[in-house]
């Protein structure tokens, strides 16, 4: 029995995943699941545009779980995943104007207002401390 190359991809994409569902962060998989969550969160939202790339799993993802290690975070965490979840990446990004799509991205809304982003050129060239140390200035700033 051959698996299909969807499956494949399920299966290897799962561990992206995981990095950060296990962290807490509820994923948003479809546009529907986007509408029913970003506009109307009260308080804070972190939202993590994963993506299957080596500066995902290098930095971006592991700076977010460190950053979540602070005493101060957002009220909601969630994520939605570039390339697998295209509608539902599509539909996060009308919230992240004017910045262009980029992936992974990492965006800090407040009562549903954008009030910071990191850009995936933000991400490449940095460490995962780096990013943990600029989300948890962010955290201190909006979260409290």
């Amino acid at each position: 029995m051959s698996m299909s190359f969807d499956q494949y991809m399920k299966d290897m994409v799962q561990p992206m995943r995981d990095d950060l569902t296990r962290l807490g962060i509820q994923e948003l998989r479809t546009p529907e699941e986007v509408e029913a969550s970003l506009p109307d969160a009260k308080g804070t939202a972190l939202v993590v545009i994963n993506s299957v790339c080596g500066c995902a799993a290098g930095q971006c993802r592991p700076g977010v779980s460190q950053a979540l290690q602070h005493d101060i975070t957002p009220d909601h965490l969630y994520t939605v995943f570039a390339g697998q979840d295209k509608e539902a990446t599509a539909k996060a990004r009308e919230y992240f104007a004017p910045y262009p799509p980029s992936s992974p991205s990492i965006a800090l809304m407040k009562d549903g207002e954008l009030v910071h982003f990191i850009e995936r050129h933000q991400v490449e060239d940095r460490s995962a401390e780096e990013i943990a140390a600029e989300l948890t200035s962010v955290f201190d700033r909006y979260c409290r």
